[in-house]
């Protein structure tokens, strides 16, 4: 009876395992598939010609002929767009009523063209670079070519119920003029695809441009480096002292009242909020050790250095403590100092547990944003060199997003941006996270004989 009821034990707690890993990986599913979807998007897309006059333009490479004859023939595909426009503005300005009539739904019309094909003939030169091209992604384009062909108005006739906005046909403006002609005839979907020539593009680039016109154009390639060197350098200033510091605490330190206050302190700095050692960096690095004089990668790297040297030094104490004490026991037996049996026996049995610390400590590292805003992180500048990383503040993936999700002027225009950096960020966690297992895998076989 007594059997039959741990086998019934085990097979409950089997099940209830194997539901809960389901779960887990459903989970995973819904919450990460969305951002692969979308951030793919940021190097996968239909770019239209707009994107490669950019990369001509503003980064300097494109294959000459084949752009050449390409803008050729979208030029010609808008001529006779563009010729309509021309004529109906003479129209306006031979007929002083007629301007009077169609002025303000002429002006909205071609601003909304301007968007959608860039410039149009007889403009004046911008020099935003935003200004100077039309819409460089076709899901964009389309986007911008219902606001050409639609105005937005809101319906009021329901008293029972809030406004409702509406798409009311810009066609319908100029009924009975001859622009009326140019959204029958010019402004189709083919014809769009004419003047814009979309085509499947893989822009890996995206990882080494640096960013144009606030993030408009290019990559992420600054905020992409700054992540790795205020990572790189938390992990050279955290690594030396949480493993010193376990080492202490495992082997030398005894079991006091002291000791035991420390042991509380470090695990309750483990759930001590991020932004509180944001605040810290800023107080006592910058302003109190002046590391430097103001945000830098220096004072961001400590800053990190602090807010992951709880978890390795967890990770690590519960290391050393696990190495079997016939281990440390044999070696002190043949002669060998304390020393020498932790530095060539305890460490190297206890470092895969030590490798998995660092590891998810540097995922952390490159995923906080809170620590970094205060000491570390700007929302615009240049690729710094390791030299210029001391004493200036850098772009970083983590800031680079919640500060385009919120505080950009364009907020729309850049969605692929956004999920492109969320893309990146959750593959370099996830790539550490690989890199954890195989570590451990390979030191514990290694080992093992």
């Amino acid at each position: 009876m007594r059997l039959r009821l741990r086998l019934l034990t085990d097979k409950v707690f089997t099940s209830f395992s194997m539901l809960t890993l389901v779960f887990a990986g459903v989970f995973l599913l819904v919450f990460l598939g969305p951002i692969f979807i979308r951030g793919a998007g940021a190097f996968i897309f239909k770019g239209t010609v707009e994107h490669r006059k950019v990369i001509r333009d503003l980064f300097e490479r494109s294959d000459g002929n084949s752009l050449a004859q390409e803008i050729a023939a979208t030029n010609r595909a808008r001529q006779q767009l563009y010729a309509r426009l021309t004529s109906f503005e003479n129209e306006m300005a031979e007929n002083r009523d007629l301007r009077m009539e169609y002025k303000n739904d002429y002006e909205p019309f071609k601003e909304s063209l301007r968007v959608l094909l860039g410039p149009l003939p007889g403009d004046p030169i911008v020099v935003t670079p935003r200004k100077q091209y039309g819409q460089t992604r076709w899901d964009r384009a389309l986007v911008k070519y219902k606001e050409v062909m639609n105005t937005e108005e809101w319906d009021y006739s329901n008293p029972d119920s809030m406004g409702q906005k509406i798409l009311v046909p810009r066609r319908s403006a100029f009924a009975g003029t001859s622009l009326e002609r140019v959204f029958d005839e010019d402004l189709d979907k083919d014809n769009l695809k004419a003047m814009l020539r979309p085509r499947l593009t893989f822009y890996w680039r995206f990882l080494t441009d640096s960013p144009k016109d606030s993030y408009i154009f290019g990559g992420i390639w600054p905020a992409l480096v700054g992540t790795f060197y205020l990572t790189i350098g938390a992990m050279l200033f955290a690594i030396p002292a949480g493993i010193l510091a376990a080492i202490y605490l495992a082997e030398y330190a005894g079991e006091t009242t002291l000791v035991s206050i420390v042991r509380s302190c470090i695990s309750t700095l483990a759930g001590v909020p991020s932004i509180v050692f944001g605040l810290f960096g800023l107080a006592f690095f910058i302003n109190t050790m002046h590391v430097s004089s103001s945000k830098s990668v220096l004072a961001g790297s400590l800053t990190l250095g602090l807010l992951v040297l709880p978890t390795i030094i967890r990770a690590a104490e519960e290391a050393i403590k696990s190495v079997p004490k016939t281990y440390k026991e044999a070696a002190l037996g043949l002669g060998a100092s304390k020393f020498r049996t932790i530095l060539t026996v305890i460490l190297p049995v206890a470092l895969p547990g030590i490798l998995t610390g660092i590891v998810i400590s540097m995922g952390r590292a490159a995923g906080e944003t809170a620590p970094i805003i205060f000491t570390a992180a700007v929302s615009a500048g240049v690729v710094l060199t390791p030299l210029e990383a001391f004493s200036n503040p850098t772009q970083a993936l983590p800031w680079s997003i919640y500060n385009l999700c919120t505080e950009h002027e364009a907020v729309d225009e850049i969605r692929h941006v956004q999920y492109g950096m969320v893309l990146t960020l959750i593959t370099i966690v996830l790539l550490l996270n690989a890199v954890a297992i195989i570590l451990r895998a390979k030191v514990e076989r290694k080992l093992r004989g």
